[in-house]
């Protein structure tokens, strides 16, 4: 598991901030999920290209 450091940036916050509002939703897409489990595990880049898939078309 990764470690957290002592200061984080807003981005982290808002995305910890994100995270806990996830967890008290049951009813999201598994490909979001797999993204986030990438991200947990450091795999940015499979994380950022399957997040490109969930994407809305504009």
């Amino acid at each position: 598991m990764a470690q957290r450091r002592f200061f984080s940036s807003p981005l982290d916050q808002q995305r910890d901030q994100l995270d806990l509002c996830w967890q008290l939703d049951c009813d999201i897409d598994p490909l979001i999920l797999r993204a986030r489990f990438l991200h947990r595990r450091g795999e940015v880049n499979w994380a950022v290209g399957l997040e490109q898939e969930v994407l809305p078309i504009v």
